[in-house]
């Protein structure tokens, strides 16, 4: 019998690239309000995305607070007054086109799913994610697709994860696996709801915390060993 039945995807940087997308988004934002695109406001810009994301996970904002105040905070460090709605609305119709999958195939996703049964996991707003996986066409692949904004609880709260399971009839943790690239939603979160997790650090960056993941990989791939996938299913991974 194999460990796991059950495969839980983040979206972002894990089986999108999220990085190029951002980049362009921004580069288009930026552009529209006279910022130059450089690294300094990029480093800018992130440091204070970052900071209210990470207040969004530990429970003490909300996500309409990330992404309404974000822009209004960084462009007021350029002497701008703008409508952070707005800007907010106009990032996300760039960010939507941002369908690039990661390193791995849609074939190989497709071929998962004939053993495994396939979940998106993922915070953020309902309607860009959904577009992105579907303008992917990764959409169909997944059983279901969890977002925070719909379930009113984000990663790794113990109240996202319990709505998710609630939603799967027969689900047992143990036989879960939560495939992501954050040590802080998707590592810790897996682990408090009792499943084992699977880190994907594609560019081995360290671990500054205490989480632990049970695996860590470099690309999808790896997850044929982890797995024990056919060799079948192996060969669809290019």
């Amino acid at each position: 019998m194999k460990k796991y039945t059950t495969l839980f995807f983040d979206i972002d940087d894990t089986l999108l690239d999220f990085g190029a997308a951002e980049k362009s988004a921004l580069e288009k934002l930026f552009n529209g309000q006279g910022i130059p695109y450089t690294p300094e406001n990029i480093a800018a810009y992130k440091q204070i995305n970052q900071g209210l994301w990470r207040a969004y996970e530990d429970g003490t904002i909300e996500q309409q607070e990330v992404v309404n105040t974000r822009f209004s905070r960084f462009f007021e460090t350029h002497g701008k007054s703008v409508d952070g709605t707005l800007l907010e609305n106009q990032y996300r119709s760039y960010l939507e086109d941002g369908e690039q999958v990661m390193n791995t195939s849609l074939e190989f996703i497709e071929a998962l799913r004939k053993d495994f049964d396939l979940y998106i996991v993922t915070n953020g707003l309902t309607n860009t994610q959904d577009k992105r996986l579907r303008a992917a066409g990764l959409h169909p692949l997944f059983k279901e697709v969890f977002v925070s904004e719909a379930i009113g609880h984000q990663k790794p709260k113990k109240e996202f994860f319990d709505f998710v399971f609630n939603r799967i009839p027969g689900f047992i943790p143990e036989r879960g696996l939560i495939i992501g690239d954050s040590l802080t939603s998707d590592m810790k979160g897996g682990y408090m709801a009792g499943m084992d997790t699977c880190w994907f650090n594609p560019g081995q960056k360290p671990n500054p915390t205490d989480i632990v993941p049970t695996y860590e990989i470099k690309s999808l791939d790896e997850l044929v060993d982890i797995l024990q996938l056919k060799a079948e299913t192996a060969d669809c991974r290019k």
